[in-house]
């Protein structure tokens, strides 16, 4: 099979799709024909090594998390699927970025009726994450709760969610992006200097709650808005959470199945739109990546082998 390999930390030319073996199935996992698979900024990190402390790549490492496909093949004892199933979910080995992934069995869900391989195949990382920071704040009816980020792979769910849990969201994005965040019920705030006046001005001085899917000094804005620590969650500035107490909720905080299942019904009925940016075949793995850190892509970028 083709997947996506690099023998060394780097910018985006050390990624190459190389032809491998097709990975030896343990006995609880299941074989899946990829059919699309999403890329995140925090491959980008882990990839130029600057996430070694936390996250150490062993070369040559294959990459990707987030997968939908079809199931080609079973472990010996694994359960609850069968060949010719159409499916989504995930896998912590560095692996989705390729023809064929094998997974565990409970890290699998049934692709709901309806919802496109390109949206299931990007909802996991993006989606737990976006899932975790709406938990981590609290929010809820009454409340104003403030994203940064709001119209990228994260933001973009993350305000829905909070919606639907009936805070108030105001959503810091470009302005290019504001009709989009408008026609989902949240008020846009362009980002950059005055923020902090635009966003008093929108919220009338009152922010609960503040997720940062951004970095870059937004937990000091949120701090100078007056939100209670324990109410401001960052997915990206961990030494700022630590310095003013704030929390650091993320994906590994709800990377379970049952949350990945629920977020998939949502997008099926037409309740959560989960945007999609480009995709791109794997043979062009450079090329999303590319696109991906140019920043400012509204939705997810989407590898399809």
């Amino acid at each position: 099979m083709r997947a996506v390999r690099l023998h060394e930390y780097g910018e985006i030319d050390v990624l190459r799709v190389e032809e491998v073996e097709r990975p030896v199935l343990g006995p609880g996992q299941v074989l899946v024909e990829v059919r699309a698979a999403g890329i995140q900024p925090g491959e980008v990190m882990i990839r130029r090594g600057l996430r070694h402390d936390r996250w150490p790549a062993t070369f040559p490492s294959g990459q990707g998390s987030d997968l939908a496909g079809v199931v080609v093949e079973l472990g010996s004892q694994a359960r609850g699927f069968r060949v010719g199933d159409e499916v989504l979910g995930f896998t912590h080995a560095r692996a989705s970025h390729a023809e064929y992934v094998a997974v565990d069995d409970v890290n699998l869900v049934p692709l709901p009726r309806g919802l496109a391989w390109e949206v299931a195949g990007s909802l996991y990382v993006a989606g737990t994450t976006a899932y975790a920071t709406v938990f981590a704040v609290d929010a809820g009816p009454g409340d104003t709760v403030v994203v940064a980020g709001a119209a990228g792979g994260v933001g973009s769910i993350a305000v829905q969610l909070a919606k639907r849990r009936g805070a108030t969201v105001v959503g810091l994005a470009s302005l290019g992006n504001h009709a989009w965040l408008e026609s989902h019920g949240v008020v846009p705030v362009a980002y950059g200097d005055g923020v902090a006046e635009r966003v008093r001005a929108a919220t009338g001085g009152r922010v609960d709650a503040f997720i940062d899917t951004v970095g870059d000094g937004y937990v000091d804005l949120a701090v100078e808005l007056g939100v209670d620590p324990e109410r401001i969650d960052t997915i990206r500035d961990w030494s700022a959470a630590a310095r003013v107490g704030a929390r650091t909720l993320g994906e590994g905080a709800a990377a379970s199945a049952v949350v990945v299942g629920e977020l998939a019904r949502l997008a099926a009925r037409g309740d959560l739109e989960v945007p999609v940016a480009r995709t791109y075949p794997l043979d062009r793995v450079q090329d999303a990546f590319r696109e991906l850190e140019q920043g400012h892509t509204h939705g997810k970028i989407v590898l399809v082998p």
